[in-house]
């Protein structure tokens, strides 16, 4: 069997092109997947066993011990849901205002700062489907898609050919790339390939500002005024342009108000847009829902019809700082990734799991309760990196519960 126009959740493309071949229950075989879609689509991770202190029980005792640790702790704290569908946020955000719990994700530490501009609108934005057919100038900032998103070259931003851009790359397009190291994604655009010291991203973004404004501009790390100036007018010709900001540019810069004001200098002659390169499938679906409920995108405390923001309310603070008395993590692997000072203090409070695959985390976890893959194996929605909502379908029965399942189970139970 055959199911054609799958949506793929192996990172916030969603690629809603992809085909599958079924034998039974069982995946033959993928069609227009990367290598990362792939092994989501294919499940290559262990699979979770559900767990009470390490050993095996069944999913009903398990949901019930997650409901007992999360209702008598003082400070509980629930963590992740970048990998989860929005019907699960939405439990999960219902679950830490009854609780009157901290909540938050990975955009706490990540594309948070420029998904919070968009969606205050401080910055323009727009859709992948509006970069495929519109635009002509395209910069990779501290982003590296052919790495981190592989279809995103070939079928949103440089090679496709799109309504405005038929002759695509060879001459409808300029890639721009600037980060601090040659990229397998400047190796495909080295014809414009701006190789910068690391941290130096605001000092570039200040000096392009001026030359857009009349100024001549002046780096500290070897740029000469007249590169910088070439580059400023190289941008200011485009018709249609996109800055696609990866963590590079992110983690170098203190705030995002600098880049507001590049695209701001820019669009007096242009029409430029920013774009967060968004890693899971479902971050930005997160930020919105929470942006909607309480105007913050992440590092929140409910406190009945209260809620608290701000840097002491992020998971690495609450941790660090021993806040909290329980945690929740879903679909996520802090001990596998925070640092080790932070994470280490997981193993000093109750923790529950819910996940399709055995992580680092899950392996400590108190409670740990293995959930379905959703686009695999459960259904629900989501949202792109661009903002765009889209549907997810599965192709494959499973007898596990959905993310979303588990939570609303866990909510009655409480």
């Amino acid at each position: 069997m055959e199911i054609k126009d799958f949506v793929c959740t192996g990172c916030a493309l969603l690629c809603d092109d992809i085909g599958i071949k079924t034998e039974g229950n069982t995946i033959e075989k993928t069609y227009n997947t990367c290598r990362k879609g792939a092994a989501r689509i294919r499940g290559d991770e262990e699979r979770m066993t559900c767990t009470i202190k390490g050993r095996e029980e069944n999913i009903d005792k398990a949901i019930t011990e997650a409901a007992r640790i999360l209702s008598e702790a003082n400070k509980p704290m629930i963590y992740g849901l970048g990998n989860s569908s929005l019907e699960a946020q939405k439990k999960a955000i219902e679950l830490a205002s009854k609780l009157s719990a901290y909540l938050d994700d990975t955009s706490s530490f990540c594309q948070g700062p420029v998904v919070e501009a968009i969606l205050e609108g401080k910055v323009p934005t727009c859709t992948l489907d509006e970069v495929r057919h519109l635009a002509d100038m395209i910069l990779f900032w501290g982003s590296d898609p052919a790495s981190s998103h592989p279809r995103h070259l070939s079928r949103f931003s440089y090679f496709p050919r799109g309504e405005k851009r038929q002759r695509g790359w060879e001459e409808n397009r300029t890639a721009i790339v600037i980060d601090v190291r040659k990229s397998d994604t400047s190796e495909i655009c080295n014809k414009n390939f701006y190789r910068i010291p690391p941290g130096s991203d605001g000092e570039l973004i200040d000096a392009l500002t001026a030359a857009l404004n009349g100024k001549i501009p002046k780096v500290s790390f070897g740029m000469s005024s007249k590169e910088i100036l070439e580059l400023a007018n190289l941008l200011k010709k485009a018709e249609f342009g996109t800055i696609f900001a990866g963590l590079g540019l992110v983690y170098s810069l203190p705030e995002i108000e600098p880049m507001i004001k590049l695209i701001e200098a820019l669009n007096k002659s242009s029409n430029f847009h920013l774009m967060p390169m968004v890693g899971q499938y479902n971050m930005r679906g997160f930020n919105h829902l929470l942006f909607e409920k309480t105007g913050y995108i992440n590092r929140v405390k409910f406190d009945g019809n209260k809620v608290d923001h701000g840097p002491h309310c992020s998971v690495m603070e609450v941790l660090n700082s021993g806040e909290t008395d329980a945690m929740l993590i879903i679909g996520s692997d802090p001990l596998g990734c925070f640092p080790k000072s932070i994470a280490e203090k997981l193993k000093n409070i109750p923790t529950i799991v819910i996940d399709p695959a055995r992580t680092f985390t899950s392996m400590i976890a108190d409670v740990s309760i293995p959930s379905a893959y959703t686009g695999t194996e459960a259904a629900g929605n989501a949202v792109r990196m661009d903002g765009e909502k889209v549907e997810i379908t599965p192709f494959i029965d499973s007898k596990k519960l959905s993310d979303e399942e588990i939570l609303k189970r866990i909510l009655e139970a409480i």
